[in-house]
């Protein structure tokens, strides 16, 4: 971190050193690399804005010819023009928070493309899982018997043990990181919060983590339908003339939150007698799949009542 410090110094003297003193700006697009950079240049007095790459109003020409210059071209020509809306940057802590949350994440689908092909193999030679487990998949017991297959060379055992035991070690890693979550929530950023999204019928304990790690502070969406759009649940819709085409739920999205939200909705609506009665007026005149995003945006309504106002859901009231 120091060689970047050295860097925006260096940068901001030769600034210094050419230039009148004048108020300077940089923008740059969300990327791999996060927010650090502009932390840095604000420190230093730069005013630094990150964007959405789709958010930046491109050429046909500069999208057939994307270079480095191309796009630094366009993005000063957009900043010069105030075209450009920039993103929200967390705190430096509060984005630590949320990389706990999207690693635990992120080992939950290594787990889960391991039991696929744990599955594929048992499929491939024949092995047939007892009816005992059908019930219980994935049960320590399961994967006793797992370790237990059997194989005619040695070589195929080998190669099964190994992938059940990898499965094993993101099972216990995927422990320590949810223990680790749990003494996080007990932090005071997290410590009145959590217990309020609880009480959001659907809501459980990693859906909460990530709600407060991914939104962080509710009071920078003004309205729900701002919210709604950054966790993906509004429609896209194509406009000519006076014809309009609903495209359906957005592609853009917070590709953590909009599933965790949809599969909180099909909890809540088995739970809860009022969202039962919405999803069940809802199916009658659209696919299921369609009226449980409407019961997601009506639940995320609920989590920013409880958030703003701090103060636990009432059941039986549809927002």
């Amino acid at each position: 971190m120091h060689q970047y410090n050295d860097f925006n110094l260096l940068f901001l003297l030769f600034l210094n050193a050419f230039s009148r003193p004048t108020n300077y700006f940089a923008v740059y697009e969300a990327g791999f690399s996060g927010f650090w950079a502009a932390r840095q240049l604000n420190q230093f007095g730069i005013k630094s804005m990150v964007v959405h790459p789709a958010d930046i109003p491109t050429k046909q020409k500069e999208r057939l010819n994307k270079s480095d210059p191309v796009d630094s071209r366009k993005l000063s020509r957009s900043l010069s023009a105030k075209e450009l809306t920039a993103i929200y940057i967390p705190e430096k802590e509060a984005e630590e928070y949320r990389y706990l949350n999207r690693y635990r994440l992120q080992l939950a689908k290594d787990q889960t493309r391991l039991k696929n092909r744990i599955k594929s193999v048992l499929h491939q030679f024949g092995i047939t899982i007892p009816l005992e487990y059908e019930e219980r998949r994935w049960s320590g017991h399961f994967i006793q018997w797992l370790l237990l297959a059997p194989f005619d060379t040695e070589y195929a055992k080998f190669a099964f043990d190994d992938l059940v035991d990898h499965l094993i070690q993101i099972r216990n890693r995927i422990k320590n990181i949810l223990q680790k979550m749990r003494q996080l929530a007990k932090e005071e950023s997290f410590r009145k919060l959590i217990p309020l999204l609880f009480s959001v019928p659907g809501i459980g304990f990693i859906t909460a983590m990530t709600l407060a790690t991914e939104i962080i502070d509710m009071k920078r969406f003004s309205s729900l339908d701002k919210l709604a759009s950054f966790v993906g649940l509004v429609p896209a819709v194509q406009s000519s003339d006076e014809k309009e085409k609903n495209l359906g739920i957005s592609q853009r999205r917070n590709k953590f939150l909009r599933t965790m939200l949809i599969e909180a909705a099909w909890k809540a609506v088995k739970i809860d007698p009022a969202l039962t009665m919405k999803f069940g007026e809802l199916s009658k005149r659209m696919h299921r799949n369609k009226a449980i995003v409407r019961i997601a945006k009506i639940l995320l309504n609920r989590i920013r009542y409880v958030w703003n106002n701090q103060k636990p859901y009432v059941y039986s009231v549809v927002s």
